[in-house]
C-alpha cells in the first residue's frame, strides 16, 4: 500500500524534463542497513550523466547540516527506463554504481545533485543552492531540520519544500517520486520505475552449491533467470579476484541459457597448488549483460581455502608459550634509562619511542597488513588471532566497507581514535607498503591512528559493543578466557608515553563528542591486566613485527617492570634494566663452586667478558669485571641469575649465596 506524502511546487516539472531527479531513497531498512540505496532519473532512457554530484548531508546536531559523502556521477549510464541505482552489493537487482553498504544515514538528512565534481564538496561542507539540481529533505519519524529545510527553501524551485518521512526506524519502506513530482512511501523497488511502467528487466541470479570450498574441489555454479528467456542468452562470467587468478580453477565461464529455459550450470575444478597462498576469494562476475537482460545479484564471493597451512612454534594467548620467541630489540637499546626515576625516566622512554629521526608511521591502509603479520594464529597462518573474543578468522575475512561487519575482521584502537584526537587524510587510505613511511613524533597524534602497537585485528561486532569505552567500563565478551587483558594495557600504556597529548587515568573519564581530551582509563584496571597476563610469546612477536614497519618498540613488552617503575608499586625507584632474554645462549662456560659464600671461579673463558647479576623479578642489581676467571659477588644471601656475555653469546646461571 502507498501513502500520498506531498507535492511538490509546479516549478519542479521544469527540472523534470531537463535534467536529472532523485526517484527513490531507502535510508534505513528493516531486514539490513546494506540493503539501503538511491535511485536518480534522467530526462531520456541509457542517459550519459556529465558532471553532477550526488551530495549527502547530515542533519543530526553533529553533523550540522554539511556534507558527510559524495558520490561522482560523470560517466555513468542511466538504463533503458532512465534509471540509475546506486547502492551496495547486497542491493537486488544489481545496481549500477555501487557504494559501500550502510552509507547512507537516517535522517533528518538531505541528499542533492548538483552540477560540479566532488572537489566542489569536501566533507563537512555546509549544504548550499548553489549549482543545485534536486533535492530530498528526508527524515525516520524524527523532527523537521529547520536547519536544510531553510538552506533549501532559498532556492526558488523549492520554496515550498518540505521534510519527508520514511518510517519508524526499521522500517520496510523507501520514498519515491510519482509522476505528478509527489512522494510517497511504498516496498522498496530498485531497478524499476515507481509506476510499474517502461522494460521489465529479466535479473539473473548466481548461486553455487556452498559458500567455502578447499582447495581441489569443485565448485557447482548455477545461474537462474526471474522469467524464461525469449531466446538464446549467450553471456561469460570471471572468476578472478586479486591473487585468485585463471591459474588457479577449470572449467567454463562462458554459458548459455536455451530459449524458454530459466537457468544453466557450471562445474569450475579449484586447483590445489603448492605452498602456501592463503586462503582466497573467488569472485563471480557477470562479463557483459544487455538488457531486458540484467544482474540480479554479482561479485558473488566464494571462500577458497588454502590447505596448505603453516604452523608456528609458539602458542597463542589462550594456550601461552613464553620461550619460543627471542626479542630484536637492538643491543643497548634502553641502556639510556637507566639510573633514572619518575619524570626524567618517562622522558626517557618517550625519547626513543618517538625519536623523530628513527621512529616512523605507515598509513592506516598499512595496517591491514601489518596485522595479517603481527596478528598472525600461531596455529594456522592463513588467519588472524582476533582481540577480546580470542578466536581466529581467515586473513581474508577483513572488513572492505561499511556494511554489515558479521563474521568479518577489522581495526581495533586500543586506545579509541575519538578520545585521542586521531583521524585519516587522504593519503592514508593508500597501502604503500613498509619502504614508504612518515616521520613523527611525540606531538604527532594524529599518527595514533596508524600506530599499530595500539591497533588490533578485532571481530567487527565486538568492536563496535567496546566503542570508545574506558577499560574497566568494558572487560571484553561474556566468558572470555581473559588472554587479551595484559596485552592491551601494555598497548594503551606505550600510548601514554608515545604521545604527549594522551593519558592513562584513574577512573573513567567522559569522552565529549568532537572535543577529545586525550584520556583513557582506568589505570588501575590496567595495572590489575598486566600483572594478571604477563608477556607471551605471541605478544613479543608481535613487538618484532611491529618494530619492523615503525621502528620503534613497545618498552612495556621488553621490559615489563618498567610499569611498575611508572606506574606501580616502584614509582620513585631508580630503574636499571631487567635481564635481558634475547642473546644467543651459546657461551661455552661453566662456574664453581654454587652454593659460593661469594666468590666465583670461571671456567671456559678464552676472551674478556661480562657478568652482570640480577634478581629473580629480572632486575639488574651489578655489574662486574672479571679477573682471573673470578667473580667477587660481595652480595647477601640468596638466589640470583648471573649472566656472563661475550661477542654476543652469553650464558645465564641460577646461582645461590650462603
Amino acid at each position: 500500500m502507498r501513502y500520498f506524502t506531498l507535492l511538490l511546487c509546479f516549478g519542479l516539472s521544469f527540472a523534470y524534463s531537463q535534467d536529472l531527479l532523485i526517484n527513490e531513497l531507502d535510508c534505513d531498512s528493516a531486514i539490513s542497513e546494506d540493503l539501503e540505496f538511491i535511485e536518480l532519473k534522467s530526462p531520456t532512457p541509457n542517459f550519459t550523466i556529465s558532471n553532477r554530484v550526488l551530495v549527502f548531508f547530515n542533519g543530526s546536531p553533529n553533523g550540522m547540516d554539511s556534507s558527510y559523502f559524495v558520490v561522482n556521477l560523470d560517466g555513468a549510464v542511466t538504463d533503458g527506463n532512465g534509471l540509475l541505482t546506486i547502492g551496495s552489493t547486497s542491493v537486488t537487482p544489481f545496481p549500477q554504481l555501487l557504494i559501500s553498504g550502510n552509507t547512507i544515514q537516517n535522517g533528518a538528512d538531505a541528499v542533492a545533485i548538483y552540477e560540479g565534481t566532488p572537489d566542489d564538496f569536501p566533507e563537512g561542507t555546509l549544504a548550499t543552492i548553489t549549482n543545485l539540481v534536486d533535492v530530498l529533505i528526508y527524515d525516520t519519524s524524527d523532527a523537521d531540520d529547520a536547519g536544510l529545510i531553510g538552506i533549501f527553501s532559498m532556492d526558488p524551485r523549492f520554496t515550498d519544500i518540505q521534510q519527508i518521512n520514511e518510517g519508524s526506524g526499521n522500517n520496510s519502506n523507501s520514498i519515491q517520486r510519482q509522476a505528478d513530482l509527489s512522494w510517497e512511501t511504498g516496498t522498496p523497488n530498485p531497478r524499476q520505475t515507481n509506476d510499474g511502467s517502461g522494460i521489465v528487466f529479466n535479473p539473473i541470479e548466481i548461486s553455487t552449491d556452498k559458500t567455502i570450498y578447499d582447495e581441489g574441489e569443485t565448485v557447482q555454479m548455477t545461474f537462474t533467470a526471474e522469467r524464461p528467456v525469449d531466446e538464446t542468452l549467450d553471456f561469460s562470467v570471471s572468476l578472478s579476484n586479486f591473487g585468485f587468478a585463471t591459474s588457479d580453477y577449470s572449467g567454463s565461464t562462458n554459458l548459455s541459457i536455451a530459449m524458454g529455459e530459466t537457468s544453466t550450470s557450471t562445474a569450475i575444478q579449484i586447483i590445489a597448488n603448492d605452498g602456501n597462498e592463503g586462503d582466497e576469494d573467488m569472485e563471480i562476475k557477470f562479463s557483459t549483460l544487455n538488457e531486458p537482460i540484467i544482474a540480479f545479484n554479482n561479485f558473488v564471493k566464494v571462500r577458497i581455502v588454502d590447505l596448505d597451512i603453516i604452523t608456528r612454534a609458539w602458542g597463542t594467548p589462550i594456550d601461552p608459550t613464553t620461550d619460543k620467541v627471542a626479542s630484536t630489540t637492538p643491543t643497548g637499546y634502553y641502556n639510556s634509562l637507566d639510573g633514572l626515576q619518575d619524570q626524567a625516566l618517562r622522558h626517557a622512554i618517550t625519547a626513543i619511542i618517538a625519536d623523530p629521526t628513527a621512529v616512523r608511521t605507515q598509513t592506516y591502509a598499512d595496517v591491514i597488513d601489518i596485522l595479517k603479520q603481527a596478528d598472525e594464529n600461531p596455529e594456522n597462518t592463513n588467519q588472524v588471532w582476533l582481540v577480546y573474543t580470542e578466536q581466529a578468522r581467515s586473513k581474508a575475512d577483513f572488513q572492505t566497507s561499511g556494511g554489515s561487519n558479521v563474521g568479518l575482521w577489522n581495526r581495533e584502537h586500543t586506545f579509541p581514535a575519538s578520545r585521542g584526537g586521531f583521524f585519516q587524510i587522504e593519503a592514508d587510505e593508500i597501502a604503500d607498503g613498509i619502504s614508504q613511511f612518515i616521520t613523527t613524533n611525540a606531538d604527532s597524534t594524529r599518527h595514533g591512528m596508524s600506530d599499530a602497537h595500539a591497533l588490533r585485528a578485532v571481530d567487527g561486532p565486538e568492536n563496535s559493543s567496546r566503542g570508545n569505552k574506558n577499560y574497566g567500563e568494558y572487560t571484553g565478551p561474556t566468558g572470555n578466557a581473559e588472554s587479551f587483558k595484559g596485552d592491551v594495557a601494555r598497548s594503551v600504556l606505550y600510548m601514554d608515553l608515545r604521545y604527549n597529548a594522551l593519558n592513562v587515568v584513574n577512573g573513567f573519564p567522559v569522552h565529549q563528542f568532537n572535543n577529545p581530551m586525550g584520556e583513557l582509563g582506568d589505570l588501575a584496571t590496567l595495572l590489575q591486566w598486566h600483572r594478571y597476563d604477563p608477556v607471551d610469546d605471541f605478544e613479543k612477536n608481535r613487538n618484532n613485527v611491529v618494530y619492523l614497519w615503525q621502528n620503534n618498540r613497545n618498552p612495556f613488552i621488553d621490559q615489563p617492570l618498567l610499569v611498575e617503575y611508572i606506574w606501580g608499586n616502584q614509582m620513585g625507584q631508580v630503574w636499571n634494566q631487567s635481564l635481558s632474554t634475547s642473546e644467543n645462549e651459546l657461551l661455552n662456560v661453566s662456574i664453581y663452586p654454587n652454593p659460593t659464600e661469594g666468590v666465583l671461579n670461571v671456567v671456559g673463558l678464552t676472551i674478556d667478558a661480562k657478568a652482570t647479576l640480577y634478581g629473580l623479578d629480572g632486575k639488574r642489581l651489578k655489574d662486574f669485571i672479571i679477573r682471573n676467571n673470578e667473580i667477587d659477588l660481595a652480595v647477601a644471601s640468596g638466589l640470583y641469575l648471573l649472566r656472563l656475555t661475550s661477542e654476543g653469546s652469553s650464558s645465564t646461571f641460577k646461582i645461590m649465596v650462603d
